[in-house]
């Protein structure tokens, strides 16, 4: 168009150029906000190369506390549970047998199991018959400790930080008992340790999940790998996101799972899924199931299923911030011969700390 004829026209073409570029400019930065720092697999059967690149600005920059604060300031929302109602009955001084009643009951309900009951009952008799001058809180301390059992390795099976192992951790466990979150910890307090991460968003079922996941990766400034199509095939977005780890030289791998338990056979298939399509780029080193340690006897019969249907190396217990139901701790290990390796006690960013049986029953005593 020719607008020689408008008098400074010119300096018009100048002006009317440059904000043709700011506003391409920001459209183009528009658009790379609205695909977030993830990246999204279109077509589930694809295993192409990621369509953007990792985050690089995390939002939430502070480092976890260190895992020794973390579990000492956690360990004081333990209180005034299970650990001091049996306090208070060993407080008595001699106890009659409906004494010895109430105790069994009070462990009974806070899902310590009857095995471990009798277990933690029979050693309290005996050790405070052979010294009936003996601090009760120092024998039931001992007692407990024993049957939490500090010497079963809690640590996750990791290699060093820096080797690009992109070594996956499959998270499993049912809808509502935190997954997701605890994904996003465990990735938070991961990269604070100088690792790698690549976070996969296998639930595919619930938009939400991927989102929620998506605003972790967001936070600790590491790629997640989703679907854009609800009901997506699970494996193929793990498939995906292995690919894009090993590429990537991540150090660790992050598969969150969709929590359905509509029946066995179902579960059994989907999830034996992943493990295979993930096992073709590297074995996952870990296999994570995360309970609500509110749900008591439910929370067990979940850990069978999912114990039946993959090879879980590890518990993670959710939700044990002013619950009188510890006991769980060990009776979840006794069921599936597994360790409890992370403890969670609340909605904060850090509240998640690794298992340490010695400072758990501190907590729970009070002490």
């Amino acid at each position: 168009m020719d607008v020689s004829w408008i008098p400074g026209s010119a300096d018009l073409v100048v002006v009317i150029v440059a904000a043709i570029a700011v506003v391409g400019g920001a459209g183009a930065a528009l658009a790379a906000r609205r695909r977030g720092p993830s990246a999204r697999v279109d077509e589930p059967a694809r295993a192409s190369a990621p369509t953007t690149e990792p985050a690089t600005a995390p939002e939430t920059t502070t480092a976890p506390e260190a895992p020794e604060s973390r579990l000492s300031r956690l360990r004081g929302r333990l209180g005034g549970g299970l650990g001091a109602s049996l306090l208070a009955l060993l407080s008595k001084g001699t106890l009659s047998d409906d004494d010895w009643d109430e105790l069994e009951e009070t462990l009974l309900l806070a899902d310590v199991g009857a095995s471990a009951t009798d277990d933690i009952l029979a050693a309290l008799k005996a050790r405070l018959r052979a010294n009936p001058d003996a601090d009760p809180r120092a024998v039931l301390r001992e007692v407990l400790i024993e049957i939490v059992d500090p010497s079963l390795d809690r640590a996750l099976a990791l290699g060093p930080a820096g080797q690009a192992a992109h070594e996956p951790i499959i998270v499993v466990g049912v809808n509502g008992v935190g997954k997701t979150t605890t994904v996003g910890k465990i990735a938070r307090v991961l990269v604070a340790e100088d690792r790698s991460v690549v976070l996969a968003a296998a639930d595919t079922f619930r938009a939400a999940a991927a989102d929620q996941l998506e605003t972790w990766g967001a936070r600790v400034g590491v790629p997640v790998v989703r679907s854009e199509r609800e009901g997506a095939d699970p494996a193929s977005v793990a498939f995906e996101a292995a690919d894009r780890a090993r590429e990537g030289g991540a150090d660790v791998l992050l598969v969150d799972t969709a929590g359905r338990l509509q029946n066995k056979a179902g579960l059994m298939d989907e999830l034996g899924k992943i493990v295979r399509v993930v096992s073709k780029v590297t074995p996952p080193v870990e296999v994570l199931l995360v309970l609500d340690a509110t749900t008591g006897q439910n929370g067990l019969t979940q850990a069978r299923v999912f114990a039946e249907v993959a090879n879980v190396t590890g518990i993670v217990l959710t939700k044990m911030d002013g619950t009188a139901k510890g006991g769980i701790v060990v009776a979840v290990q006794r069921e599936l011969g597994v360790p409890v390796k992370l403890i969670g006690l609340g909605e904060g960013a850090d509240d998640l700390a690794p298992f340490d049986a010695e400072q758990f029953v501190d907590g729970l005593l009070g002490s």
